[in-house]
């Protein structure tokens, strides 16, 4: 099979295409031909051998953990999943193995999809809403009625949240570029803040800021938080709080009962999946740059079949 993997991390590791031998399910596993490949933050912080510390990952690496497909094949056992069905994973960082034409995933961890979502739609959900999910409701306990700030709403998280944060039945303000506001107000946030020329801590507290940012707007989003409000960030492992705010990393780990729900609610009609752009396997590097440059507008996605 043909793969984009990784020889050594590093600033300078170059994404290749390699030839691997076939891959055979284990018992409990199942083999996907991978359609499309979701791309991350995470996987460009992997490349760098930034999370070997959390992730001890070993080379070659093949970078992606969400994915969309079709059932190649089963291992021994009773599987739940049928050849030829179309579903959506997500697979260990440690791991890795999206970029690539074939992975394997425990069957449990597969979720099904309806013919009326893309491929590319499906790869766009694992991280993305997973991560946007958890910010908000486990990390960030987001009630009805709050006050819920999020950074680069027109991002790959970003774009999930605004939705499921306005569907909560929260006050919804999001910042995207000058180009992107209208589209935060069609994903349903109530306030789109322009980050380059509106200044987002003169606006009214918020009860929980969901970082997807750091830096600068990071440390200015506790001027704008309440007293016992919190900042969920997706940037800062060591953040810390002044007296009488909150604040957390948001460490996302398992995405199968999170994408049965982005399933459920595409399924409703009531869930967006915003793709910025498609790249084929061979162009992987270009799709982990444009994720790198912090301007994709929702996911970036590799499309891997041929």
């Amino acid at each position: 099979m043909q793969a984009a993997l990784i020889r050594h991390f590093g600033a300078d590791a170059a994404v290749q295409i390699a030839s691997l031998p076939p891959l055979v399910p284990a018992e409990g596993e199942v083999l996907v031909r991978i359609e499309a490949a979701g791309v991350n933050p995470l996987d460009i912080k992997m490349i760098g051998g930034h999370m070997q510390a959390v992730f001890p990952a070993r080379l070659p690496y093949i970078p992606g953990t969400d994915f969309a497909g079709r059932v190649e094949a089963t291992g021994p056992g009773e599987h739940g999943v049928k050849v030829g069905q179309r579903v959506v994973g997500r697979r260990d960082p440690v791991d890795g193995g999206a970029f690539a034409e074939y992975v394997l995933a425990p069957a449990d961890a597969l979720v099904a999809i309806p013919d009326a979502m893309s491929f590319e739609q499906a790869a766009a959900l694992p991280t993305g809403f997973g991560t946007a999910r958890q910010a908000l409701f486990d990390t960030g306990r987001l009630q009805r009625g709050q006050r819920v700030l999020v950074h680069a709403g027109a991002g790959g998280v970003g774009s999930f949240a605004v939705q499921l944060a306005k569907d909560a039945g929260a006050h919804v303000t999001a910042t995207a570029s000058a180009r992107n506001l209208a589209l935060l107000r069609d994903l349903g946030a109530d306030e789109a803040i322009d980050y380059v020329n509106d200044d987002f801590t003169r606006l009214p507290a918020f009860d929980l800021v969901l970082d997807t940012v750091g830096g600068d707007t990071a440390m200015r989003s506790w001027d704008v938080l309440r007293e016992g409000g919190m900042v969920a960030t997706l940037v800062d492992f060591a953040i810390s709080a002044p007296p009488g705010r909150h604040g957390a990393f948001v460490f996302f780990a398992q995405a199968t009962a999170a994408l049965r729900e982005a399933v459920e609610l595409f399924g409703k009609g009531e869930l967006a999946i915003l793709i910025d752009s498609l790249h084929p396997l061979d162009q992987a590097g270009k799709a982990l740059d444009k994720v790198a440059s912090g301007h994709a507008r929702g996911k970036v996605v590799i499309r891997t079949a041929r």
